[in-house]
């Protein structure tokens, strides 16, 4: 399970950063790991409305958006942290919200959903220094169309009026009851999940079907984690078209081993598909092989075959769960 923090403030050091650390902390309590991506020190570039997201689902911008866009479909939980800049986001902040368009375009003109966005929550931090009644209404619309495009629901906001000085939210009265009643909200859904961790050799079609669909189907119950022995340098492009037949957005993802798969989590349980003696034995996991034939080189109409074989399996792996 991941829980990503967005930093939208260029202020090293204040109030937003203490609350959106205060934040983290009490998910890390719970033994969940999180990243923070500190915006204003990213080289995101503003959307200069080229459009070919909306005819390809890709921006052709190339900067540090194309490392934040994996980030936001690995997440189960995305806070965006802000202070309040004219009743709305820093313009670091906005650049970042305005080139989430890439991911708008690909479920809402390419009709291609996210296998998380399901079960995917988002939560906003904000604070100000006047006391105006409509101080963060501009926010929370944005914040809502945001978490809808990088797909979120929008579950809730804590905004704090009067915080000027530095130090001001860390002598908050209420802050900190109030962070942890909202991080033990939004981890109750998500308590009791099974982590599995689907495995082949390369990492470029099976254990990548495999743990989309679990995530897809039964992201409530399941959290899904993928890795290869030998792990090649781009997933399968046959694959992707494929899983898009299904309506499964399989962008933005990149083969990784096995290894780096298992720094992130323990699993519960190990589904292995071939990936030979370079399987890992994980003490107190258990492990089930799925016999399931490689179909990297092979046609497109066997990669269907073997994707509706893993759906189906996918399918029963949940029913006993």
């Amino acid at each position: 399970m991941l829980v990503l923090g967005l930093m939208g403030s260029p202020r090293k050091k204040g109030n937003t950063e203490f609350l959106l650390s205060s934040f983290m902390n009490e998910f890390e309590k719970a033994g969940v790991r999180t990243h923070v991506i500190e915006i204003a020190k990213k080289n995101i570039m503003p959307c200069m409305e080229y459009s070919v997201c909306e005819k390809k689902g890709t921006c052709p911008i190339d900067d540090d958006m194309n490392e934040i866009y994996p980030l936001f479909h690995e997440a189960d939980i995305i806070i965006l942290a802000t202070p309040i800049f004219f009743y709305n986001a820093p313009a670091q902040t906005k650049a970042l919200i305005d080139r989430s368009q890439t991911l708008w375009a690909r479920k809402y003109r390419l009709k291609l959903t996210d296998p998380g966005r399901k079960n995917r929550r988002g939560f906003l931090l904000a604070l100000g220094a006047t006391k105006g009644a409509n101080l963060f209404e501009g926010m929370k619309l944005t914040s809502k169309y945001f978490f809808d495009a990088v797909g979120a629901g929008f579950e809730g906001s804590l905004t704090y009026r009067s915080i000027e000085k530095r130090g001001d939210m860390e002598s908050h009265p209420t802050a900190s009851d109030d962070i942890r009643e909202a991080v033990q909200k939004l981890l109750t859904p998500y308590i009791g999940r099974k982590t599995i961790l689907f495995i082949c050799r390369e990492n470029a079609c099976r254990s990548q079907m495999a743990s989309a669909f679990a995530r897809y189907i039964a992201g409530d119950k399941i959290d899904a984690l993928n890795g290869g022995s030998t792990p090649v340098d781009a997933i399968n492009p046959l694959m992707v078209e494929a899983m898009q037949e299904k309506e499964i957005d399989m962008g933005f993802r990149k083969p990784k081993s096995i290894e780096q798969a298992l720094s992130k989590e323990k699993p519960d349980i190990i589904i292995t598909m071939g990936c030979g003696e370079e399987c890992p034995f994980v003490p107190g996991a258990k492990t089930e092989n799925w016999d399931l034939p490689d179909p990297a080189g092979k046609s497109i109409e066997f990669m269907r075959s073997v994707r509706d074989e893993i759906e189906k399996r996918v399918i029963e792996l949940t029913d006993k769960l």
